[in-house]
């Protein structure tokens, strides 16, 4: 596994996803395409949650003390608890960067950490702090496309009843 790649690809994508907020107005980041969906501003709120209560904390308990219970989760649910809809979407993306410039800080200071070293999940089974890393990257690209299938979805709307086809197909 080539740890180093993966925390630098976080790093990497960390520009990019915050400038997906970019020029975004209060409307647009809380338009959903369909109910159910999550708008910008609320893929905003799942990420910067994630970062500090979910990869950060659960790849820290699988390197340093695998058999302690991961604190629970609820990403689905934390939507409307938390109530990601009514936050500031520049306040969420710049409060996110900063957590995430705490990760990055936190992983390059690791000292030979122990990639294989693995936590029992009662869902995934046995999860090794690397496929955590990985894992860490891959959510991050996926919401990367989520983002982008919201801009192209509001675009859409924009248009109509013109069509987008012509940019070929999603």
């Amino acid at each position: 596994m080539n740890a180093s790649a993966l925390i630098e690809r976080l790093a990497l994508q960390t520009p990019v996803l915050a400038g997906l907020a970019d020029g975004v107005a209060g409307g647009q980041a809380c338009w959903r395409p369909a109910p159910g969906r999550w708008s910008i501003v609320e893929v905003y709120g799942h990420l910067l949650d994630e970062e500090r209560e979910d990869f950060r904390a659960r790849l820290d308990l699988t390197l340093h003390r695998p058999e302690a219970d991961w604190p629970p989760i609820d990403p689905q649910g934390w939507v409307e608890a938390r109530a990601y809809a009514a936050r500031d979407l520049a306040g969420t993306v710049a409060e996110w960067r900063a957590e995430r410039e705490r990760s990055l800080a936190w992983l390059r200071a690791l000292t030979a950490p122990d990639w294989s070293r693995a936590h029992s999940h009662p869902k995934f089974g046995s999860l090794a702090a690397g496929e955590l890393l990985a894992a860490w990257v891959a959510h991050d690209l996926l919401h990367l496309r989520q983002l982008a299938k919201l801009h192209y979805d509001h675009a859409a709307a924009l248009a109509a009843p013109q069509g987008v086809g012509y940019a070929g197909d999603w």
